[in-house]
């Protein structure tokens, strides 16, 4: 009966070892899903349309062209008078230009607006 005895007392301790070992995974694959949920949103939420805005800002100035009317992130109303591959010079009042980077234009309005205001 010695034997019997011992043996129980092995798997018990085994037992008492492999079980934190086995709450850790739980513990772990019950938080993955929303390791994977957080993973999902942060690119669909804000990577993935920023990236979209980057590319359809940099589509609108690569395609500017003379004698477009745009607004530059600042709120000035002006028509293209030159373009050079760093900058824009603006045509805002009679007489009057100013010196933008190419990045500055916020929006392309349809021409004839700087007319109406």
């Amino acid at each position: 009966m010695n034997l019997i005895t011992e043996a129980f007392a092995d798997t018990a301790q085994v037992a008492t070892n492999a079980a934190p070992a086995q709450s850790t995974t739980q513990s772990l694959m019950s938080i993955l899903p929303m390791i994977v949920l957080l993973v999902l949103f942060m690119y669909f939420m804000v990577i993935r349309p920023q990236s979209k805005r980057a590319k359809e800002h940099k589509n609108l100035v690569g395609n500017l062209q003379k004698g477009d009317e745009v607004i530059t992130v600042a709120g000035v109303l002006g028509k293209i008078e030159k373009i050079t591959d760093d900058f824009i010079v603006l045509n805002v009042a009679e007489n009057t230009n100013i010196t933008i980077q190419r990045g500055a234009v916020s929006n392309v309005v349809p021409r004839g607006t700087m007319k109406t205001v």
